[in-house]
């Protein structure tokens, strides 16, 4: 099976939609979390932002490999295939 270029047109849309959304996402939900915060000593504060960097992580790695496979179905849809 090859790839269809609509559907990789598709792809690179979803690509760039989902990297909007992971910085949009990512920011709203940062400053959410960081205004909850309320860790009182360094060895807290540490421990919240080491699990702030996992969250960003997991939110970069969900749209980078969602929006794309959605952006490709589209594209074939779309397409007629």
């Amino acid at each position: 099976m090859e790839p269809s270029v609509a559907g990789l047109i598709g792809a690179g849309v979803g690509l760039a939609l989902g990297y909007v959304d992971y910085r949009v996402v990512s920011g709203v939900v940062e400053g959410r979390l960081r205004k909850l915060d309320d860790s009182s000593s360094a060895e807290q504060k540490a421990v919240f932002e080491r699990k702030l960097r996992i969250l960003r992580i997991v939110l970069f790695i969900g749209t980078v490999l969602f929006f794309p496979v959605i952006g490709y179905l589209l594209g074939l849809t779309i397409a007629g295939r």
